[in-house]
């Protein structure tokens, strides 16, 4: 099935939990976030560009999606509480982290950020590219993005590049723009 998905015209999408034998580049991408930031409904709109009503998830969903032929495996991963300290079984061979945070939820942008500087200090997780998408951006009150980069303090994170997107997973705004910065890390390699 073709969909034109960021301005791209070939974007295609496989729902698969086995990657194609057939692809040259494949590139494993772990969603994490606290519960309720929106995870799914990313991965969702990403896979078949259009909201799909989620419940909580328990253990994982992945999608495997292609762009230009670039193929981007998506594992969105468990939040609540209880899942994160397994969060790590996914971490081997992950080239993005996609950190998913609900920009509404002032409350518990310190337990992010906690959660955000475990992962990144994990070996596996090295070189891996961080993705942040600000979600629910569509809400009055929200934080920002500049608050939002305070918070986490992103400007201290020296060994991975990272970016900071605003977003809102039920419209998709913003969601083009994270995976085109995921696009051009691979250009540079």
């Amino acid at each position: 099935m073709k969909r034109d998905f960021c301005g791209v015209s070939d974007f295609s999408v496989i729902l698969s939990s086995v990657p194609s034998l057939l692809c040259l580049s494949e590139h494993k991408v772990i969603v994490v976030g606290l519960d309720n930031a929106g995870k799914t409904t990313i991965l969702y709109q990403f896979s078949m560009n259009e909201v799909v009503h989620t419940s909580p998830t328990i253990g994982s969903n992945v999608e495997e999606i292609v762009v230009n032929n670039t193929h981007f495996l998506m594992w969105d991963i468990g939040g609540q509480e209880s899942l994160r300290s397994s969060w790590n079984t996914y971490y081997t061979n992950t080239e993005f982290v996609i950190v998913v945070v609900d920009s509404t939820d002032r409350e518990r942008i310190s337990v992010t950020k906690e959660e955000l500087y475990k992962m990144l200090a994990h070996e596996d997780l090295r070189k891996a590219g961080l993705l942040i998408f600000a979600n629910k951006q569509d809400v009055k009150g929200c934080m920002t993005v500049a608050e939002i980069s305070q918070s986490l303090q992103l400007t201290s994170v020296k060994d991975h590049q990272w970016h900071i997107q605003a977003c809102c997973a039920l419209t998709g705004e913003g969601l083009c723009q994270g995976l085109e910065w995921m696009m051009s890390r691979l250009r540079v390699r």
